[in-house]
């Protein structure tokens, strides 16, 4: 599994404060390259995933089978169009942070910091890969899919969380949480992906057309 996360240099210096018109210095250079070469060997990534149907939607609450309520305008607005749900946990374990708080405890903070950086590349390659095996599954029933959405985007509030590790039963890939809702490993993404007909603009669905909030880090082109 871990053979095909790749994280590319460029998104890890993104990822630290990088635009395509700095370069960095040789010395952190240096640093992102010697761990894109060999973070393989600091992740363990697992994933689970399941689909369930979408029972209603009223206002802005949407119920799935289970029957578990999800709470959010724009996760309502999603899966008014949607026929089924994708609920999914992902991680790629504890090593890579247990590596960057030893870094951070030894004062290598640069070190800790591209790794760190490193490990969020992987993390978000590991989602892009999920996805696309629940697209591949959705494309053999004639669907398609929407883009992922996580507790905590725009209106939906992290303490749907819960919800989103109760339609997963217990097989959440290993990932807990904490009594405030956080993921351990802390390089761990959940959430859910619609699954709908061809035309019916999920593919699409972007709510930051219309937000207003636009220095927001989440924003979505």
């Amino acid at each position: 599994m871990s053979s095909q996360i790749d994280v590319k240099r460029q998104e890890v210096l993104k990822n630290i404060g990088y635009d395509d018109e700095y370069q960095p210095s040789a010395r952190i250079a240096s640093l992102v390259n010697d761990y894109i070469d060999n973070y393989h060997d600091l992740i363990s990534s697992s994933y689970s995933y399941v689909i369930r149907d979408v029972v209603s939607v009223e206002g802005d609450l949407a119920t799935i089978e289970g029957p578990i309520t999800l709470e959010s305008k724009v996760i309502a607005r999603l899966l008014e169009r949607c026929q089924k749900v994708a609920v999914f946990a992902l991680t790629i374990g504890s090593y890579l942070e247990d590596m960057v708080a030893y870094l951070a405890e030894n004062r290598l903070v640069l070190q800790a910091t591209v790794l760190d950086a490193v490990g969020s590349g992987a993390a978000e390659k590991l989602a892009a890969y999920v996805e696309d095996k629940i697209r591949m599954l959705a494309y053999t029933d004639g669907l398609v899919i929407s883009r992922r959405f996580s507790p905590g985007y725009c209106d939906w509030a992290i303490s749907q969380q819960k919800e989103i590790f109760q339609a997963l039963n217990d097989d959440t890939a290993g990932i807990r949480l904490t009594k405030s809702l956080l993921m351990i490993p802390r390089k761990s993404v959940s959430g859910i992906i619609g699954i709908g007909p061809a035309g019916s603009n999920i593919e699409e669905y972007n709510p930051c057309y219309t937000c207003r909030q636009k220095d927001c880090p989440g924003r979505r082109r």
